[in-house]
């Protein structure tokens, strides 16, 4: 079969796909449009721990560049964030050019002169995977071409392009159907034969975690992080905002398939380094998505401290899945815990308000016994203590976290 063959036959099938598309932006009654009932689908088995990697947007935003996601690849290799699990490199918005005369999307040659599937195998090159963004209606979030009506091109596109990793945005949607699109474009993914993780970004507005499962590997749950201790500005939230969201959806997490409370700020400026620990450990505590989104070619000191603590990381991407929550909660002081593999636990003492403070957990709140011995490893320190009564104190310092690993001895 002929190439020119081939491009015609899809264009033909964009030009259907447009034609669908346009009727997907009439009215749907929700309960009618259920992919995720269909008996015969399946996971993907990609992702069966919390996806690590970078992403260019927090950073960069419309300004990234082939130069810059080169570089990116290059220190995270040389960082020693590679070695630490760190596996994903993610173009975001704004690499997208025009659409061909046959409808297959291309790259803005001024920004990726190299195009993207020389990109691609650069990332490859170095041991890393390779992600790209797209977005479910006619136009992403920053005005470029969208995927709505040339799923099947675009998912085949990234396939020969060598794309792991798809980001998938949820702008200029319209009336569309949440479930129904990201099952369309999961359906696309897996025509291709190439294994593709599939990031669902609709910000929970549709509530993914009760339907994909079956369709992607993880799921904005709130609208997009910024990068600051708490408070909502328009349609970002800080950090805390985004963990009181997200917690109450622990039954939802597991294998395969992730709460995803937005990328990490780590290193951007906006929060102090004690809150930067609090947000990595929070995260490792939600089994959430480990996706760095900070200048990693130039990061600091203590940010590589952070975002490379080996025992925060071996939470996160512990291989039970079970999503930590909290056990306790007194206003400003919290306690967090999350069951580990080997039958310890994960437990994070909380410190929300201004001024330091003692917090304390009993071993019932966590699921053991009142006289249970065990060690307890401060994942921050790096130190362990033997304990013989059943319980935990530390001073927690403001807007900070202790967070511990307790076994049982």
């Amino acid at each position: 079969m002929s190439r020119r063959f081939v491009r015609l036959l899809l264009a033909l099938c964009a030009a259907m796909s447009s034609t669908l598309a346009a009727a997907q932006d009439q009215l749907v009654d929700p309960n009618t449009v259920r992919p995720s009932r269909e008996a015969g689908r399946t996971a993907n088995g990609l992702a069966m721990t919390p996806p690590m990697g970078w992403n260019s947007w927090n950073k960069h935003g419309c300004k990234v560049t082939e130069q810059v996601i080169r570089d990116t690849a290059d220190a995270i290799v040389a960082n020693g964030m590679k070695a630490a699990g760190y596996g994903y490199v993610v173009i975001d918005d704004c690499w997208h050019g025009d659409r061909d005369k046959d409808g297959f999307i291309t790259a803005d040659a001024s920004k990726f002169p190299s195009g993207i599937k020389a990109l691609a195998d650069y990332v490859h090159a170095k041991g890393l995977k390779f992600g790209i963004y797209s977005d479910a209606g006619r136009k992403t979030c920053g005005g470029r071409p969208g995927s709505q009506g040339h799923e099947y091109q675009d998912a085949l596109t990234y396939a020969r392009w060598g794309v792991d990793y798809l980001k998938y945005d949820w702008c200029s949607t319209g009336v569309r159907n949440a479930e129904e699109a990201y099952a369309l474009m999961s359906d696309a993914i897996r025509a291709t034969g190439r294994p593709m993780l599939l990031s669902i970004c609709e910000w929970g507005n549709n509530r993914p975690w009760e339907w994909g499962a079956k369709i992607g590997n993880m799921w904005r749950t709130t609208g997009d992080i910024r990068d600051a201790w708490a408070g909502p500005v328009t349609y970002s939230l800080g950090m805390m905002d985004i963990v009181d969201k997200n917690e109450p959806l622990y039954p939802f997490a597991g294998p395969g398939h992730w709460n995803d409370p937005d990328m990490l700020e780590v290193g951007n400026g906006g929060m102090t380094d004690t809150e930067y620990r609090a947000h990595f450990s929070l995260w490792a505590m939600m089994a959430a998505p480990l996706i760095a989104g900070n200048d990693v070619a130039k990061m600091d000191g203590p940010t590589r401290a952070i975002l490379l603590n080996a025992d925060v990381i071996a939470v996160d991407q512990d291989t039970l899945g079970m999503q930590g929550r909290r056990v306790r909660d007194d206003g400003d002081h919290e306690v967090w815990a999350r069951p580990l593999a080997d039958g310890s636990r994960a437990v994070l003492l909380l410190n929300r308000g201004t001024t330091p403070a003692e917090i304390a957990v009993a071993w019932p709140e966590i699921g053991y016994t009142a006289g249970m011995a065990s060690d307890v490893r401060d994942l921050w320190s790096g130190t362990t203590r033997r304990l013989r009564e059943g319980r935990f104190s530390a001073m927690v310092p403001p807007h900070g976290v202790v967070m511990v690993k307790v076994t049982p001895n």
